[in-house]
């Protein structure tokens, strides 16, 4: 028995004979109904988008090195914030006093060496001897000022009469004294006194971003880490964005500025052939979801607290953060976590992945946050309430169920196509 079928369609704009289309065989439905599958396949793989999506990327790779689903990324360690765990993050950096020990040291001692330009002035008590001639006459005093010579990079130099002298790693006092005992013979009663005309082996680097990078001869009266940075010409760089590193054989060590301004007992005396570097860098850190404001955020103060970090951010959004769930991504070294009593001894790297865990329900949590120091890139994610995962699924088969308006298809055309299917 035949039966007829009309298939109409929601467009608006057209006649009601214009928007239905009666189908009277079995041949001819299925004809139509494959028609408009057809149609719609079509129309999906032309409707716009701004590339190729994540399926044809998948299908159309030479390889795929697909990750294993059942196992994460990456090894991570979390942890819940707690009194006990501030005590291994202190609110600031090491400092430069840990790292190379308290400034009561004092000076160090600068003794001469290569390349060191000196003069060499040799007394006697009386006219006629070594080097002072009898019948010299009137003269302001019996001695004479030998040419400035230069240490030599045997560490040698060379004195009349006295021969060739080690000096390099000695004292000026001790070259006196060396001087003295080799023309005892000779000379009447010398005395020898050792001037420093330029000191080129106790020297210091001052690079970075600094006005006058130098390197910069020290004295004998010391100079601290602040000193050689204003003898350099001072920073050149906001004081909140720069960091101090000093290099000193195979240890190094890095400071903010500010601190080292605030903390007297990291401006440490420098030695030597010490390297000090002077870097301008955006201390920042990461925000991502639940939170007023996600992106990259400067931190513009010396010390940012946890608590702090999330204030800049924008705080936690009232209709999706679940304020049990605040948490703080960072690389932790080793040892801090050995210390913690985690065993990652045996893995691989210096630092190790961690995620801190803030319960902002709890309120004695705030004050724990606000001594948490955050470092640079940190990052920072508050996590939606459950309740907001329930929310996006009502919203999807609310989307799914209510009526869409505006034509699906243009009627016209298909019935134009089934007309052309039936003849």
């Amino acid at each position: 028995m035949l039966r007829r079928v009309r298939l109409c369609f929601a467009a608006g704009s057209l006649s009601p004979s214009d928007r239905c289309v009666d189908l009277y065989s079995s041949k001819t439905i299925g004809l139509t109904l494959g028609l408009l599958g057809a149609l719609t396949s079509a129309g999906c793989t032309t409707l716009p988008r701004s590339g190729p999506d994540d399926q044809r990327i998948r299908d159309e790779a030479t390889v795929y090195f697909a990750a294993d689903k059942k196992k994460p990324l990456t090894d991570y360690v979390l942890v819940d914030l707690t009194e006990t765990v501030l005590g291994y993050f202190p609110k600031q950096s090491q400092g430069l006093a840990k790292g190379f020990g308290p400034s009561r040291r004092g000076a160090p001692e600068l003794p001469l060496g290569n390349g060191d330009t000196i003069q060499i002035t040799l007394f006697e008590s009386s006219a006629g001897g070594l080097f002072i001639p009898a019948e010299a006459g009137s003269r302001p005093g019996n001695f004479i000022t030998l040419p400035a010579q230069t240490i030599d990079t045997t560490g040698r130099i060379s004195v009349p009469y006295a021969g060739t002298l080690t000096v390099a790693g000695r004292t000026p006092a001790q070259v006196q004294a060396d001087i003295e005992d080799r023309l005892a013979n000779r000379a009447i009663e010398p005395q020898a006194i050792i001037n420093l005309i330029e000191k080129r082996s106790s020297q210091v680097s001052v690079l970075g971003d600094v006005n006058a990078a130098a390197r910069i001869s020290l004295s004998d009266a010391g100079e601290r880490v602040l000193d050689v940075i204003s003898r350099a010409g001072g920073i050149s760089s906001p004081a909140e964005e720069t960091s101090v590193t000093l290099q000193r054989g195979g240890t190094s060590a890095t400071v903010p500025f500010n601190q080292l301004v605030a903390t007297p007992a990291d401006n440490i005396y420098v030695y030597p052939n010490d390297t000090i570097y002077v870097n301008r860098e955006r201390r920042t850190y990461l925000a991502f979801g639940a939170a007023g404001l996600n992106g990259s955020i400067d931190f513009d103060d010396m010390n940012l607290s946890w608590a702090e970090g999330v204030g800049k951010a924008g705080g936690l959004l009232d209709s999706r953060a679940d304020p049990g769930q605040v948490f703080l991504y960072r690389m932790v070294d080793a040892e801090t976590l050995t210390r913690m009593g985690f065993p990652v001894a045996g893995k691989t790297g210096t630092s190790f992945p961690v995620i801190f865990r803030a319960n902002l329900r709890d309120p004695s949590s705030l004050f724990l946050a606000q001594q948490f120091a955050m470092k640079d890139k940190d990052m920072i994610y508050v996590s939606n309430a459950d309740s907001v995962e329930v929310v996006k699924f009502l919203d999807v088969i609310n989307a799914a169920t209510s009526g869409v308006s505006g034509p699906l298809v243009d009627a016209a055309s298909v019935r134009t196509s089934t007309r052309l299917i039936t003849n």
